[in-house]
């Protein structure tokens, strides 16, 4: 991935504009990235993760329906045999 300094990537953002379609460009500012330029294809395939990703959540954050779903579970019973393993 190539680093650009901010100042540099204002003065050419048409030469970055193409170049960003072959790889992300770190745009960097007093020496530290700052930030990300990457192409419409790749921040697309990036929402897609992020929306596919897990979460996991504090009891406390989720709606009563939800724990009251979970607090009553009952486990299918062609998995009984299972239950003998905790035993």
């Amino acid at each position: 991935m190539q680093e650009i300094p901010a100042t540099k990537f204002v003065k050419n953002f048409g030469q970055y504009k193409e170049q960003v379609q072959r790889e992300a460009i770190a745009i960097t500012s007093h020496g530290r990235t700052s930030g990300y330029f990457v192409s419409e294809h790749d921040y697309n395939e990036y929402l897609l993760l992020k929306a596919q990703s897990r979460h996991s959540y504090h009891i406390s954050e989720l709606p009563e329906q939800t724990v009251s779903a979970i607090a009553t579970a009952q486990m299918d019973s062609a998995h009984d045999h299972l239950n003998a393993l905790m035993d």
